[in-house]
């Protein structure tokens, strides 16, 4: 397998950590965002979408969405799971990952593609070119104000966002929360105490070997 990714992107970093977390040692292709290289003819050749991460399996087939490639490497490598160990704890994970994506992670990606000059053109990912929308911005702040709350008073009644044991959906909010308070700069709000005490553990549970 190979895998293509550009590491200080919160998209390829949700992956990273469920490898990191594993254990699992892949074959990686750093491209470079930065300098827009994967809109480069060379990469395109291998995700015409343009897209980060993806990862290239044995068999040839490409795989370019983030559920897709970690539930993947969930089945392929099952040590530590991150998708809980009974259908009933894989439903409610994949509930509050995709929950912590539509409600946190989107509007994160709005504030910061519709607000920052350097997405000016470039307000969505991949091969489209379409540009910014400010009130897109200021709608995404209002939704995180929203949210945040809503997310630190689920962790006040529990060690990690599923139960006790660490998941999937800690890492979706492990990057979410690193989205906040870097590229976005619209940070967790000092008043989430729980979500504070909650990212030393999940810290904690994701580097233990």
């Amino acid at each position: 397998m190979k895998f293509y990714t550009y590491d200080p992107a919160p998209n390829p970093q949700r992956v990273q950590m469920c490898l990191d977390y594993k254990g699992i040692d892949l074959e990686t292709i750093q491209i470079d965002m930065m300098t827009a290289e994967q809109l480069g003819e060379d990469y395109r050749r291998i995700n015409p979408a343009c897209t980060l991460p993806a990862l290239l399996l044995d068999s040839g087939e490409l795989l370019t969405e983030i559920p897709s490639i970690c539930t993947y490497l969930e089945d392929t490598f099952p040590q530590k799971p991150l998708f809980g160990q009974t259908a009933e704890e894989r439903a409610i994970i994949v509930g509050w990952s995709h929950k912590l994506y539509i409600s946190l992670f989107q509007p994160l990606a709005d504030t910061l593609r519709n607000g920052n000059p350097h997405f000016k053109g470039r307000a969505l990912p991949g091969t489209l070119d379409i540009e910014q929308i400010p009130a897109l911005a200021e709608r995404g702040k209002k939704r995180l104000a929203n949210t945040w709350p809503q997310i630190d008073a689920h962790l006040a009644g529990s060690q990690f966002m599923v139960g006790e044991r660490f998941s999937f959906a800690d890492i979706e909010l492990l990057a979410v929360t690193r989205f906040a308070n870097g590229m976005v700069r619209q940070p967790v709000p000092e008043s989430c105490t729980n979500i504070t005490a909650w990212t030393a553990r999940a810290q904690a549970a994701l580097t233990q070997k």
